[in-house]
């Protein structure tokens, strides 16, 4: 019976334990900023992201600033119009030749609008 009430005991603290760090942990959170945009449409642009990292950053609504968001949209617009994910695995670039010109255009309005430089060498 002893080694019962130890059982319980041992298994309640550690279950105690996880639910109080559970309560007291914050949920991650992922603030997408212009250079982050900068940075997916530059490489969109020259043809060098993959569609997992498109996803990761254009695909997660941004809630602080309307310019970011409006932007988001029309890029997911453009992936919808000019994505071509079937050749990233055979070494082509996610998106037609069209469909990387909108890009570095809204790169261009991007940069006029922020200030962000350029993060190419």
């Amino acid at each position: 019976m002893s080694i019962f009430i130890i059982t319980f005991v041992v298994c309640l603290i550690v279950c105690l334990a996880t639910v109080g760090m559970l309560m007291l942990a914050r949920t991650p959170r992922f603030r997408t900023d212009f250079s982050d945009i900068a940075r997916v449409l530059d490489q969109a642009s020259s043809g060098e992201i993959s569609e997992n990292e498109w996803h990761t950053v254009i695909g997660y609504p941004i809630r602080h600033d309307e310019y970011l968001e409006s932007l988001r949209r029309r890029c997911q617009g453009i992936f919808d119009n000019h994505a071509r994910p079937w050749q990233v695995a055979q070494g082509g670039a996610l998106f037609s030749r069209e469909g990387r010109e909108e890009l570095s255009i809204l790169l261009g309005h991007l940069r006029a609008r922020t200030g962000v430089a350029e993060t190419r060498a």
